[in-house]
């Protein structure tokens, strides 16, 4: 089974992964494709589980005479986005000639180079589109296809000598959660890529500080008709204190290693309304200001309207991973090497999210993050280059190979 055809198989699994239902995983469903995956392992020769939690682990033993190489691990996450429906995928493949991709007639949806220039270095290439109507999910299964299917290759080709292999397979990464249960005793691994970037060529070392944010508001309602003087709507309290925000440090308006805040959630009635955000920063410290500042706008809606109408709960997600890689300097060099020897220039970015990585390089496994070759994560918009896959899993195998 060749990479576009594992990547279409995944897809169609609906994990969405949802905040706030106490379980791991968050959703049953991200079970089905978990055992699907193990089974696939399982069938290839590896020693595969999936635990009661959700996470696939599988390893393949080195190459004869390879055994004392340090164990190389390859990580994706197999749940997708709540930013969008992930529910009935229908994946398309396409050639992109240049002109604007009708993703869905009925609904007048296009998939254009005047909105999204990055398609325009896809020219000639077929690509993995959405109908219009869900995400694609190559967040995270491009990764998934492309480190399974690199297994395969080498299972296939033991010309192809390498060191030991460990595999695994997070649920919740998408709301920060995928590496709470992560039993790296078991994983086994000394270091690990994540295969959970976006357009070809990108290595990543460094990452957003991230933390969410829920702000209440606690309001009073009188009816409308004698509510002079008396009431205190709590939406417009929301809307107030989303309008105090740095208006420019939003996602739209900020790129590379500048931070924002990101108001992705308002809800609520005249008496309780509550305003969820995402603060990310790479500096450490303009990162504890950001969180500072959460808290001093809400001050001033005290001062304003009550010193009991607004509270701000502020959980850390995850933090810059690049203290804990550049003592490891040399898997990036191999990440790099990996993608020279297959004719992919390597690109440095900044991640402006992060990966299961970030955090597990914290836990001690120094873990940079790798392309998929996907981009637009997290919409309608998603798409993916069959030729980016490809390359990927060529990546992949070098790696394997070369590291050590």
């Amino acid at each position: 089974m060749d990479v576009l055809e594992r990547f279409l198989t995944y897809v169609k699994y609906d994990t969405q992964s949802q905040e706030g239902t106490g379980r791991t995983p968050s959703t049953a469903k991200q079970f089905r494709l978990a055992d699907h995956l193990c089974e696939e392992l399982t069938e290839l020769g590896l020693d595969a589980l999936r635990d009661p939690t959700g996470y696939v682990y599988a390893h393949l033993p080195a190459s004869p005479g390879l055994e004392a190489l340090p164990p190389l691990g390859l990580i994706a996450h197999m749940d997708t986005s709540p930013a969008a429906s992930g529910a009935n995928v229908k994946p398309r493949v396409v050639p992109f000639t240049g002109e604007p991709i009708v993703l869905n007639r009925e609904k007048n949806i296009t998939l254009s180079p005047e909105d999204f220039p990055a398609l325009r270095e896809c020219l000639g290439q077929e690509l993995v589109v959405t109908d219009g109507t869900t995400l694609l999910g190559a967040d995270d299964k491009a990764g998934v296809a492309e480190i399974i299917t690199t297994v395969e290759t080498l299972v296939h080709h033991p010309e192809l000598r390498h060191g030991p292999l460990c595999i695994a397979f997070t649920p919740d990464e998408e709301i920060g959660e995928g590496a709470d249960h992560f039993d790296l005793d078991h994983f086994g691994a000394e270091y690990a890529y994540t295969v959970d970037g976006g357009a070809l060529g990108e290595l990543e070392y460094e990452n957003f500080n991230a933390a969410s944010a829920r702000v209440r508001f606690h309001g009073r309602n009188i009816h409308p008709g004698e509510a002079k003087g008396k009431m205190i709507n709590a939406l417009l309290l929301a809307a107030e204190y989303v309008h105090l925000l740095p208006p420019a440090e939003t996602p739209s308006h900020t790129e590379g290693y500048e931070g924002f805040f990101h108001v992705h959630s308002i809800e609520g009635t005249v008496s309780e309304a509550e305003v969820r955000l995402l603060v990310r920063d790479h500096d450490a410290k303009r990162f504890e200001e950001r969180k500072e500042l959460l808290e001093a706008l809400a001050q001033t809606i005290r001062v304003k309207y009550g010193p009991n109408r607004v509270d701000v709960e502020v959980r850390d997600s995850y933090y810059n991973m690049r203290g804990q890689i550049e003592p490891h300097w040399e898997i990036i060099e191999q990440a790099r090497a990996a993608f020279e020897a297959v004719g992919v220039e390597p690109r440095t970015v900044p991640i402006r999210g992060g990966t299961d990585g970030a955090r597990l390089s914290y836990m001690g496994l120094p873990c940079p993050n790798l392309s998929t070759g996907g981009v637009n994560f997290h919409g309608i918009y998603e798409y993916i280059p069959v030729e980016s896959m490809e390359k990927m899993v060529q990546v992949l195998v070098h790696l394997c190979q070369n590291g050590g």
